[in-house]
């Protein structure tokens, strides 16, 4: 087949929308492209290091992208609201295709609340076949901030996450100290390096098909240090796999809703106790609604990829309190409370707006996860191999990236991947970029500006592990696509220096941006703060992808 006859499910120019007005489902779409056959049935894809060994160059396969958010509270967290109907029929409305509903830990959830919940999410599956839905759990991780904690479905996926709640969250535990100077510090994060370790060993024996875990808003108050987050990941980097690019409560600073000092995000901290002394204040801010982590070019994202190794952004609601939605928690019958039920009371409409800082899942933020078939295993793989880009306010419908060398045939690689070239190889990265078909939610139809490309030098481990700086990461050519509609592709020349590097891509709307945190010579336009309490976050829209690495060798 060649790109000219891609199918329908692979083909960039097919929006989710388009399949949608078609009446057929991505998953159909799979299953007519042969892709449930009996050679993806005995497990997850390689990742793309091992699949490629030590030939020269790379051919990833053609990828269909699934929409999804790995960060979703219910009724089953204490400081959530709505059922699990009621989230999965909006991240069906907005198009999702898979979900992750994400219950804080406590004792009420684990003692009850964890039970019940699984007869929800099997009831949530069986009202919405054309969704993947997974539990999971909000981790509060051991001297540091939350994580996303999921398994595959099966007959041990809820014990699996309540075994995990009971022995190794931080609230649970009392393991909440990370401050540099207390005495409990070393023991906490020692604590969630077990913990991830202890995933990573169910998954071995075969106790569960498959299990992940992403750092949440990890910026949000500081706590999460450089050194931390590479403790994770290097405890079991197949199981640690990345972190929220862009924290969830994107509402939260729409004017005149929260109040005059509302940041997106809820990124309204400042330095505590806790934090890590050695993150500037503008790091507590977000950028284009991204947390700085991610949003600095030459930052501590890119710090953790100049190592040449893959550690992956998402995006997602972090759905609590849905912005202008009209229901409250309901009322507590007497005696009970959330401690002894595990469970908060349905919900009840008022008919008047309540207070929130969330979208739906799906309805601003989204996460789309390249595949080769429909499935849980298959969202999991492709997360764990990074292909992956995110996207606010439904900026463009479609994004497929492909690093070649320029004598190579076939596809190259793509997000997640490694291409392994020759000193002086001339390459081709090629950007297809589908553009928004309909309007979004908010009624806006969104108009991608700019697509930017960032390099950075692959130099190995980090010699301090809290440095957080990429020196030699910078935005190397910014491509202006403004009234540029339908499917286009760019295709930027790069050639192989001295040194291994990873590229990845980022864009906007254009309508916020300036220097970057490290400087205008870094990153000439790239997101910036908003003033606190006037944030519409529709009006500053921004997608990121995951990196590619290429490996150059002298032989």
């Amino acid at each position: 087949m060649t790109e000219q006859q891609l199918p329908v499910w692979a083909d960039p120019s097919v929006s989710p929308s388009r399949l949608d007005a078609q009446g057929v489902s991505r998953r159909q779409l799979l299953r007519r492209a042969g892709l449930f056959g009996a050679a993806f049935a005995a497990g997850p894809l390689a990742t793309p290091a091992v699949a490629h060994g030590r030939r020269l160059g790379g051919n990833d396969p053609r990828l269909a992208y699934l929409v999804g958010d790995h960060h979703v509270h219910t009724v089953y967290s204490h400081d959530a609201k709505y059922t699990f109907s009621q989230l999965a029929a909006a991240g069906a409305e907005y198009g999702l295709d898979w979900m992750v509903f994400t219950e804080h830990s406590n004792f009420g959830h684990a003692q009850y609340g964890a039970p019940l919940e699984r007869r929800e999410i099997l009831r949530a599956r069986a009202e919405n076949p054309r969704q993947l839905i997974f539990q999971g759990l909000e981790w509060y991780i051991p001297a540091a901030e939350h994580g996303t904690v999921f398994a595959a479905p099966g007959r041990h996926e809820t014990d699996l996450l309540t075994r995990f709640e009971l022995a190794y969250d931080g609230k649970l535990l009392g393991y909440t100290d990370g401050a540099a100077d207390n005495a409990n510090t070393a023991r906490n994060q020692a604590h969630a390096v077990k913990a991830i370790k202890w995933l990573a060993e169910q998954r071995r024996t075969g106790y569960v098909d498959d299990v992940l875990v992403l750092a949440n808003h990890p910026l949000r108050l500081g706590i999460d240090s450089p050194q931390e987050m590479r403790d994770w990941r290097d405890a079991a980097p197949e199981i640690m796999i990345g972190m929220e690019g862009a924290p969830g409560a994107q509402g939260a600073a729409i004017p005149g809703l929260r109040g005059t000092n509302s940041i997106r995000g809820e990124y309204e901290n400042r330095p505590s106790a806790q934090s890590w002394p050695g993150y500037p204040a503008e790091a507590y801010l977000t950028y284009g609604g991204f947390d700085w982590a991610t949003a600095t070019v030459g930052g501590l994202w890119d710090a953790m990829l100049s190592e040449g190794r893959l550690f992956s952004v998402t995006t997602n609601s972090d759905a609590h309190r849905i912005v202008f939605d009209t229901w409250r928690n309901g009322d507590w019958p007497a005696g009970q409370n959330f401690d002894n039920t595990g469970k908060l009371p349905d919900p009840v409409n008022t008919g008047t707006p309540q207070a929130g800082s969330d979208f739906w899942p799906g309805q601003f933020s989204r996460t789309h996860v390249g595949v080769t078939r429909y499935g849980y295993r298959a969202v999991m793989s492709g997360l764990r191999a990074g292909r992956v880009w995110l996207d606010h306010g439904h900026l463009i419908d479609g994004l497929d990236v492909r690093l070649k060398r320029d004598h190579d045939e076939g596809r190259g690689v793509t997000m997640g991947g490694r291409l392994r070239v020759r000193k002086g190889d001339r390459l081709t990265l090629s950007v297809t970029v589908t553009s928004a078909s309909r309007p979004n939610p908010q009624g806006i139809l969104p108009e991608l500006a700019h697509v930017d490309v960032i390099r950075g030098a692959v130099r190995g481990p980090a010699a301090a592990r809290d440095d957080w700086r990429a020196p030699d990461t910078r935005v190397v050519r910014t491509v202006d696509v403004s009234g540029r509609k339908g499917t286009y592709t760019l295709r930027v020349p790069l050639v192989a220096g001295e040194e291994s590097f990873y590229v990845r891509l980022r864009g906007s709307d254009g309508n916020r941006n300036g220097a970057g945190p490290l400087g205008a010579g870094v990153d000439p336009h790239g997101p910036v703060t908003h003033a606190p309490g006037d944030g519409d976050p529709w009006a500053d829209t921004w997608f990121y992808a995951n990196p590619v690495f290429v490996d150059v060798t002298e032989a």
